[in-house]
């Protein structure tokens, strides 16, 4: 009798569970149908990578409560405001570029920047001991691995597509001589210095003879851009730089030690995979 009646309470908390019912248990703690489509839509991804993005951020999510890890939203406003200031911005504008050039609405930004603070805060919990300044002989190294990341040109040559189809753009890139009528597209050159520098960093990391990825316009519509030249590259020198790339050295080993810790406890942990959208 007992059994049976487990049984029913564990179907009934299947089916009612919120928006499209539950297709993963992570500690007894759910991940929905909906949230799966969610990030497949978002990322692009199959069912099951999806899932294993999902099942990770939840279990960041369920370490983060059992170590009392909270994220205040004094400190997600303060690292929008570094933010915006790093790339020259007033707050408002780096709002607006993140809406237009990402995507990102304010809540989703804020949502993003959330979960960076709380991972490097689940970091610290987690971490043996502190991590130390990178040499300069790293610095040196990394430099020279991630040339591209610290060479940008004077302006860029380029084509610009927009339609109010995101289809429409994806048929586009995908056969380039294809001609499609809701498309409207104009050339020209822009100074890297001029454009938004979000923008300014998408474009610099398209190829020469390749489209950017299909970005919304900020007027209901959807745009990409097709890279003819980059003129007069220059590559920044290293002293101007060591900071920035300090930080990322750090970062990244940051995330080597989050990605070994989850992994670890993702083979301990208590999950159940019940069913994924086909």
């Amino acid at each position: 009798m007992r059994s049976l009646t487990l049984s029913t309470l564990l179907a009934t908390f299947l089916w009612s569970a919120p928006i499209g019912g539950v297709a993963v248990l992570v500690k007894n703690s759910p991940i929905t149908l909906h949230e799966v489509q969610q990030e497949m839509k978002q990322s692009g991804l199959s069912a099951n990578q999806s899932s294993d993005i999902l099942i990770r951020k939840k279990l960041e999510q369920l370490e983060a409560q059992e170590k009392k890890i909270i994220v205040t939203s004094s400190e997600i406003n303060e690292e929008l405001a570094r933010m915006a200031s790093q790339n020259n911005l007033t707050l408002e504008q780096f709002l607006n570029a993140m809406q237009s050039v990402r995507g990102l609405s304010e809540k989703d930004l804020k949502t993003k920047v959330e979960e960076t603070i709380k991972g490097q805060k689940l970091y610290s919990a987690i971490a043996f001991s502190k991590m130390g300044q990178p040499s300069s002989e790293e610095e040196n190294e990394y430099y020279q691995l991630h040339l591209d990341e610290f060479s940008r040109p004077e302006s860029f040559d380029i084509t610009t597509y927009f339609s109010t189809s995101q289809e429409a753009l994806s048929s586009k890139i995908s056969d380039p001589m294809r001609h499609i009528e809701i498309i409207q597209s104009k050339e020209e050159s822009v100074r890297y210095e001029k454009i938004n520098p979000q923008l300014a960093q998408i474009l610099n990391k398209t190829p020469v003879g390749s489209f950017s990825p299909i970005l919304p316009n900020g007027k209901n519509g959807f745009m990409s851009f097709y890279i003819r030249e980059k003129n007069n590259v220059i590559t920044e020198n290293l002293e101007t730089i060591r900071p920035q790339i300090s930080n990322a050295i750090i970062s990244e080993k940051r995330n080597q030690v989050l990605n070994d810790y989850f992994t670890r406890l993702r083979l301990s942990a208590d999950i159940k995979i019940l069913r994924l959208p086909e």
